[in-house]
């Protein structure tokens, strides 16, 4: 397959490679697209060099495959148009995620929704992929009705101008381009994207909507988004009420049974999920599983993630591998 990478170069971009090395992604050609400065520029890809090109040239090219992660205002223009050139857009952004006829995937959560004549898939927010693989089995289990969520989010998911604020900062230097509006180093920023007219920010809407998208538009949901001074990989501090009585056992065995989760839960010997711990990995941990004993049927739980590969570059090429699959078997 031909592959087209818009945004190659960034933060995301450069795991997409990584990761499609990693997982023998079947690739005849890449297109790596980026911004004109890198233009004629080249990229080594499994002991190859490809060149650099615009984004005209790249749908030009008629790839296969066009992952876009290059934010919203280039894939706004752009998506539509490479999908009606029958190519398969699996967009990072969140330009069309809530649109009605556009697909929100997570493979393990809601993959049999696809379908072969779908051309514009959504990656979900990194913060809701991570939730979701834990909460999905839950709910099917136990019925959530209520997830109160706050989240630890590391500042690679602001790009890497944030990562070298965050650096800047630690080493006294302070210099180069702000992205947010206090120092993140030695600090905590209950502020993840904009703010709307009634005080909730762009992150923690994107987990309201996104999870009534994905799994259950009837649960009731209240979030809090927090930037951390962590270089990388998202937490989440999660409080569920389920509508069914629960064992705690079972609960275990049912997070223990799904692809994609590593239970890691056993305070004894200090052992609990963390971002270190969950770097460079695809797998969503989860742990600090008790009860909530304030409420009826309440849990409590802890949930990391590496950001950028499961919150990111995995789940979107884990979209393209099970599109494919799918498409082969019917």
């Amino acid at each position: 397959m031909k592959i087209a990478l818009i945004g190659a170069t960034g933060l995301v971009g450069l795991t997409f490679l990584k990761v499609m090395k990693e997982r023998n992604f079947p690739m005849t050609a890449l297109i790596p697209v980026a911004s004109t400065a890198s233009h004629g520029k080249k990229i080594e890809f499994r002991g190859k060099e490809f060149e650099i090109c615009s984004i005209e040239d790249a749908l030009n090219s008629k790839p296969d495959v066009a992952f876009f992660t290059a934010g919203g205002e280039i894939s706004r223009e752009w998506a539509l148009r490479f999908a009606a050139r029958d190519i398969l857009v699996v967009d990072n952004s969140s330009t069309w995620r809530m649109h009605p006829e556009v697909p929100l995937i997570i493979p393990e959560v809601n993959g049999s929704v696809l379908r072969a004549n779908h051309r514009l898939i959504a990656n979900p927010n990194c913060s809701t992929i991570q939730l979701l693989m834990v909460c999905s089995p839950l709910h099917q289990k136990y019925r959530i009705q209520r997830m109160v969520i706050s989240t630890y989010q590391s500042v690679s998911g602001s790009g890497q101008k944030a990562m070298d604020q965050l650096s800047s900062e630690r080493d006294g230097r302070h210099t180069g381009d702000k992205v947010y509006p206090h120092p993140i180093d030695l600090n905590c920023l209950p502020h993840c994207g904009a703010f709307d007219e009634n005080g909730n920010t762009e992150e923690e809407l994107k987990l309201i909507r996104e999870t009534g998208k994905i799994l259950d538009p009837t649960i009731k949901i209240s979030a809090t988004a927090v930037r951390v001074p962590v270089i990388g990989g998202h937490s989440e501090s999660v409080n569920l009420q389920f509508d069914e009585e629960f064992d705690m056992h079972e609960l275990r065995q049912t997070l223990n049974n799904c692809l994609g989760l590593i239970v890691l839960d056993d305070p004894d010997v200090n052992q609990y999920p963390m971002p270190l711990l969950a770097a460079e990995k695809d797998e969503v941990f989860v742990g600090r599983l008790r009860r909530d004993s304030s409420v009826k049927n309440g849990l409590n739980l802890w949930i990391v993630a590496d950001n950028l590969r499961k919150g990111a570059a995995t789940n979107a090429i884990q979209i393209a591998e099970f599109y494919f699959q799918e498409k082969l078997n019917r």
